[in-house]
């Protein structure tokens, strides 16, 4: 194996020589490997990268992704991101979302489908928001019957079985062009 391969989670370099690149992140002390790949180095942009044989997407702060709801926890979510900014995404990380400052009893459910926004990159996690009003969630179904709903202000309503309940919409909700076609 090269010297120049890399593992997840590998340290790179120092935060005070390099910054990260593309597929690493900072981890507060060092730049470290997002991915299995080959470490190069830009002496002049000071910028360390790891070049994946693959090209594994990691989403970058700022980035908006969608993606499925992997699991709900008291102040946050889990969504396996399958879009990074309208783009299709297979890798299959996570990036986990704090719903603590959101004032819903039910922010999302399992298997729901979620807009975020990524802001940060800390200890290997990736770290989204749903702050803004086009963020949360874009489609969802009832959690009695598995019927179809509709927005109704703040909250949902199944079509078929009547039960409202909260979830955090975005602006987006059910729209179904929220994800550009590829053409």
């Amino acid at each position: 194996m090269s010297d120049n391969m890399t593992f997840p989670g590998d340290k790179i370099a120092s935060i005070e020589e390099y910054e990260a690149g593309y597929n690493t992140f900072d981890d507060g002390d060092m730049v470290r490997a997002a991915t299995i790949g080959e470490k190069i180095i830009d002496k002049n942009s000071r910028i360390a990268n790891i070049k994946h044989p693959k090209n594994l997407s990691v989403p970058k702060p700022g980035d908006i992704i969608i993606g499925t709801v992997a699991a709900v926890m008291s102040s946050m979510i889990a969504v396996t991101i399958d879009y990074i900014n309208d783009k299709p995404n297979s890798s299959k990380i996570e990036c986990v979302c704090g719903t603590r400052n959101i004032r819903r009893k039910n922010i999302a459910l399992v298997n729901d489908i979620a807009k975020l926004k990524i802001v940060s990159h800390i200890n290997g996690t990736i770290h989204a928001n749903m702050d803004d009003s086009n963020l949360g969630i874009l489609f969802t179904k009832c959690r009695k019957c598995g019927g179809k709903v509709v927005p109704m202000r703040d909250a949902i309503k199944c079509t078929e079985c009547s039960w409202i309940d909260e979830r955090k919409l975005s602006s987006d909700f059910g729209k179904s062009d929220f994800v550009q076609v590829r053409e």
